[in-house]
């Protein structure tokens, strides 16, 4: 998929701003996948400069990680402000199915805004078409291929978005396309807020290109990432250095080389 490097090389060149309304725990962590990958971050999420702030970013990224009655005002506010002024937006749904909370705050944010990308795990994407009891915490307790597949395609029809669903093997669709991705590393599970940085990296994407090529471009350069920096650091703090470097590093030949991708 030569258009994947491609759309990297945009966001290089376009160094796209990418609003953040994220949770307490990946800020840090976000904010420098973001830098590395080429794009520029920020952390905004007070009611008061939202307006401000959409008008100039490329693209929103609503993460309900650390949920917290006093932020879902700023979430509703952004995505209803995002699609006034035809911004993309991506949600990453973390935790829902965990709790009910959590559960019908990401319901509401995908009801009252339009989500261009919704990205979660087999648990909470599954929560979100009302099947409980896959999520554990913030982690799904379990992967099914041919289940994943299925929910992606279920979620892309009824949220009338496009879904990728991370897991060993990763589905990204929008109703219409479908595509397998086959990189990454089991150390990823080891290392917190790892998915929120995919969420964050796809915002950057949607700053370039469309919510398809964002999505697949997102997931696989960050999943072709974590594999080298895996070779180079095998356990979890220095991984995470590894993988902040090969972010930055990550060129067409690599992704080519590497990047496992198909579209069904």
């Amino acid at each position: 998929m030569k258009w994947i490097s491609k759309n990297l090389n945009k966001i290089r060149t376009m160094n796209p701003l990418v609003q953040n309304i994220t949770n307490f725990v990946v800020m840090h962590a976000t904010a420098n996948a973001l830098l590395a990958v080429g794009a520029s971050p920020v952390m905004a999420h007070a009611k008061s400069e939202l307006e401000d702030m959409l008008k100039i970013a490329d693209s929103l990224v609503v993460n309900i990680g650390t949920l917290d009655e006093a932020w879902i005002p700023s979430m509703e506010k952004a995505v209803k402000i995002a699609a006034d002024f035809k911004k993309p937006v991506v949600l990453d749904p973390v935790g829902a199915g965990a709790t009910r909370f959590r559960t019908e705050t990401a319901l509401n944010l995908l009801k009252i805004g339009k989500i261009t990308v919704l990205k979660g795990n087999l648990g909470e994407i599954s929560a979100l078409l009302g099947r409980q009891g896959l999520t554990k915490g913030v982690e799904s307790k379990e992967y099914n291929e041919k289940l994943a597949l299925k929910l992606a395609l279920d979620a892309a029809l009824k949220f009338e978005t496009t879904v990728g669903i991370t897991g060993p093997i990763d589905y990204v669709s929008d109703g219409n396309n479908t595509f397998v991705l086959k990189n990454g590393s089991p150390i990823l599970r080891k290392v917190t807020g790892t998915g929120c940085m995919v969420s964050a990296i796809i915002g950057a994407f949607l700053g370039v290109t469309n919510p398809i090529e964002s999505t697949v471009s997102g997931i696989t350069v960050f999943n072709v990432a974590a594999e080298k920096a895996y070779q180079e650091a095998p356990y979890p703090g220095s991984f995470l250095v590894k993988l902040y470097d090969q972010l930055y590093k990550i060129d067409e030949k690599t992704i080519e080389e590497v990047a496992n991708v198909s579209k069904i």
